[in-house]
């Protein structure tokens, strides 16, 4: 037996990188480490993976097998299909494993008949049905494996600056956030220990979610979005850690939904989002309604740039551009204040801002996140009886002001009493505060109550429209004409309880702005 049929007998495994920027809980690292002989972990910054980068590789390599973890959204597919096709071209062996999300989102397609569900209640419904998630699986084992290093790795291969990729910071305190977040799997798994402590304590008080009751605003960088996003902490063992704590302190033998509800909306905003490439669109999304929103670009680049002259909202956006994260409270607060509750801007162009600037941005869960705000789809579809009140809700959650402050450091000698709407300050008051409303610190650019009463009227007309429409049976074939479903998804709109399957089919086959009641 000549050197030329060992040479095919040698395995020469690759596992790519994507999301999944971990070593524990890696099905798909698992299989590329099985029986190789030698291993290479690749990540590609940019180019064209099939046209240009993996055939160089796969040549000058070796390669017998390629490994990856599913990306589910559609913006990866076109992608990914083209790896499989070259790699079946090549005869190279290819395994995608799933651990991106706790359940393949297609099996949940499947179980309900084909099509997601179209709402989060469905969703849980479903996931009951499916069964548990499956577990984390053993940290990976390099022993025996050969790791071989490329001639002139270093050179080659090196991890690119900022500056190479062309980013570059927009501002000074961009360039030197007051917090900033660190990745890495290492930072991710600390982060991890102190989170699962602090669920411990609440869950001893008989509390869940702590994070959300008592937001820490200036508090160090603890959210672990930022690292389910990357991959650097995997969403099973968060899931599975969280279900052991809770049982731990309650001796309790079930664990409520509401436990992990977070991630639970995030495996959701995944499943609505598969084989749906226009879900972060309005046009063409046939889950979103399409509302005349406004696009006015002066009033965008006021809230864009934190210049509304609402201290709440402008320290939310001025967090966001200079750290690149905000809290969920602040996320809500000035996603409602730019569409439904007082400036009725779309939604999409919020989007985009989040997309830039956020480091947990996410293309399924960001789009979901505002198509929900702005009640253009799912459960919260036209049902917005209240908005966010950028005055009260900034008083409730930065009670002292600290968090304001930081952000909008014109009003940082502003008396506590007129911090959240300086405008109402005496004329002394400002001048000894050193922040004139007009001259260091823009003035309100709506009246809230008036432009929050605009934006009610205007759902309430679309509402108006929607009454009387004529049924179809998108919703009822998303389901599969599940009896069972139909007879527990039950909702109160419009003052009558209706069957939510009925209602949102008959919504999102319609495009609002031009129906007929």
């Amino acid at each position: 037996m000549g050197p030329d049929s060992e040479a095919v007998k040698k395995c020469v495994s690759v596992h790519w990188f994507r999301h999944g920027l971990r070593l524990h809980d890696n099905p798909a690292l698992l299989e590329s480490l099985k029986n190789a002989d030698e291993f290479y972990a690749v990540f590609v910054f940019d180019g064209q993976v099939a046209e240009d980068v993996f055939p160089k590789l796969f040549q000058e390599w070796g390669v017998t097998r390629l490994t990856f973890e599913q990306d589910p959204e559609p913006v990866w597919q076109d992608r990914d299909n083209k790896v499989k096709a070259l790699c079946k071209e090549l005869e190279v062996e290819c395994i995608e494993k799933v651990s991106h999300t706790l359940w393949d989102p297609l099996n949940i397609i499947q179980a309900n008949g084909g099509s997601p569900p179209l709402t989060y209640a469905m969703f849980c419904q479903v996931t009951e049905i499916v069964g548990l998630p499956p577990r984390a699986c053993p940290d990976p084992d390099f022993t025996g494996v050969k790791l071989p290093s490329s001639v002139h790795g270093d050179a080659k291969f090196h991890v690119p600056t900022c500056e190479e990729l062309g980013v570059y910071p927009e501002s000074d305190r961009q360039s030197h956030p007051l917090s900033g977040y660190s990745g890495g799997e290492c930072r991710a798994l600390e982060l991890l220990e102190l989170r699962i402590e602090k669920e411990r304590q609440a869950f001893e008080r008989g509390q869940c979610l702590p994070n959300q009751i008592n937001p820490d605003l200036t508090g160090l960088p603890m959210s672990l979005s930022p690292h389910l996003r990357f991959g650097s902490l995997s969403v099973r063992h968060f899931y599975w850690l969280i279900h052991r704590t809770f049982m731990e302190v309650t001796q309790s033998e079930t664990v409520p939904t509401s436990i992990t509800g977070q991630l639970i909306w995030r495996e959701y905003f995944y499943c609505m989002s598969v084989n749906n490439p226009k879900y972060n669109c309005m046009e063409g999304n046939p889950i979103c309604l399409d509302i005349d929103w406004y696009r006015n670009m002066e009033q965008f680049e006021k809230w864009s740039k934190g210049q509304t002259g609402y201290p709440w909202i402008d320290a939310c956006m001025r967090q966001l551009r200079e750290e690149g994260w905000i809290h969920h409270v602040c996320r809500q607060s000035v996603a409602c204040f730019l569409t439904r509750g007082d400036l009725w801007i779309d939604w999409q162009m919020g989007l985009e801002v989040f997309d830039r600037y956020l480091v947990d941005a996410d293309w399924s869960v960001c789009a979901g996140n505002w198509m929900w705000v702005s009640s253009s789809a799912f459960e919260k579809v036209l049902q917005c009886p209240r908005c966010v009140c950028p005055v009260r809700y900034g008083r409730r959650m930065d009670p002292k002001g600290d968090y304001v402050r930081r952000y909008v450091p014109e009003l940082q000698n502003m008396p506590l009493l007129y911090l959240f709407e300086p405008w109402k300050a005496p004329a002394a008051v400002q001048e000894t505060a050193g922040c004139v409303v007009g001259r260091d610190y823009p003035p309100p650019m709506v009246d809230h109550k008036q432009a929050s009463k605009m934006c009610m009227a205007k759902m309430e007309k679309i509402k108006g429209k929607c009454r009387g429409m004529r049924l179809c049976l998108l919703f009822t074939a998303s389901v599969g004409g599940r009896p069972e479903y139909n007879a527990k998804c039950s909702y109160r709109v419009f003052g009558s309880v209706v069957n939510v399957c009925t209602f949102i089919s008959r919504l999102v086959s319609m495009q609002i702005t031009g129906a007929d009641p």
